[in-house]
């Protein structure tokens, strides 16, 4: 079963941490992290211990808005991005992986926001992560 890592409050996210708890999802991570916060990105990643997820988590955001969530877990990490109803539909419309969409598609509202998480394992899927980030910051 798949478990969250980053469980203890005492210990900062660093990239020693994260690299034992990615292991071979390392460099995708590395990677992604280093395309978001290029001048052409400009977003910002800030982590943050949540008492009730009892984890760390990586909000990032572009000036006020937060744009995605990051969480690791035991040899990967996953993004969470949420939409409304409104906008929601400009994701069948990007040019990312149909299994995304299909998920997306499905996923039951949380409230007034439809939650679209994507499992990362290498470097070959943060092309899509790139397109979902550019479309969500063009978001009003």
């Amino acid at each position: 079963m798949e478990t969250p890592s980053l469980k203890n409050p005492d210990i900062f996210p660093t990239s020693e941490v994260l690299k034992n708890a990615l292991e071979v999802s390392y460099p995708a991570f590395e990677k992604l992290m280093e395309i978001i916060a290029s001048e052409s990105y400009g977003l910002v990643p800030q982590w943050n211990y949540y008492k009730d997820g009892k984890a760390w988590l990586c909000k990032v955001t572009f000036k006020k808005k937060t744009v995605f969530w990051l969480s690791v877990w035991d040899g990967f990490f996953r993004t969470g991005f949420y939409f409304t109803e409104k906008n929601s539909a400009g994701i069948t419309g990007l040019e990312i992986a149909e299994s995304i969409k299909e998920n997306f598609s499905r996923n039951k509202h949380i409230g007034k926001l439809i939650p679209l998480g994507i499992q990362i394992n290498s470097k070959d899927q943060i092309a899509d992560i790139l397109k979902i980030i550019e479309y969500k910051k063009s978001l009003k």
